[in-house]
């Protein structure tokens, strides 16, 4: 069975146009209760679920990251709009990181920004962060195109067929993982860089 790779990355690169994040202006102003946060974010974060019935936040998840101190308690069981933005940033860290690090990662929004007070707000933080990020979707979008057009020139001493286009597509595969794998390990060592600060 032959899998048509150039089409499956030109629908992905389709979707990367559409990346965008929930911006904190969307984010109501009034706190919530545990059920109207479960909804919004399944409402605005629905389109990243890999399968229909992947959970993006249920209760249980909030109270395990507010014992496990990624989250500030809530007030009278009320959620604030600095409460949804860490949860949106938990929700896209979870997918790579450990509870551990993610922990070690959100502490100084938690201690810095989360109840306000300093020149910065929590909100221009994230939206600062989710600003950068956008801007790196054309360069990411070039360099796994590079790595398409490498892998589709790999295996020449084998015969054309299917073998072949299978082959390539693991060497795709495997260049895709492999920059996802130095990335995961580049943010280990800074994050056990940034524990070992925080212990001293």
């Amino acid at each position: 069975m032959k899998i048509d790779t150039n089409d499956i990355l030109k629908s992905i690169f389709e979707s990367l146009d559409h990346v965008d994040y929930i911006r904190p202006e969307e984010i109501p102003n009034i706190d919530l209760y545990m059920d109207q946060v479960t909804t919004f974010m399944d409402e605005h974060l629905s389109s990243t679920k890999r399968y229909g019935e992947d959970k993006i936040l249920t209760k249980t998840m909030i109270n395990n990251y507010s014992k496990n101190n990624l989250l500030p308690p809530s007030v009278k069981k009320k959620y604030s709009k600095e409460h949804v933005l860490l949860l949106i940033l938990i929700y896209y860290f979870k997918n790579i990181l450990s509870i551990k690090d993610i922990e070690t990662i959100l502490a100084p929004l938690r201690e810095k920004y989360f109840s306000g007070g300093q020149s910065f707000s929590l909100s221009e933080v994230y939206r600062e962060v989710c600003e950068i990020e956008k801007s790196r979707i054309e360069p990411m979008k070039a360099s796994v195109q590079e790595a398409y057009e490498k892998s589709g020139q790999a295996f020449q001493n084998m015969p054309e067929g299917e073998d072949r286009e299978e082959l390539r597509l693991f060497a795709f595969l495997c260049s895709l993982s492999f920059d996802v794998y130095l990335k995961k390990m580049m943010i280990e060592k800074l994050i056990d860089e940034l524990a070992s600060k925080e212990k001293e």
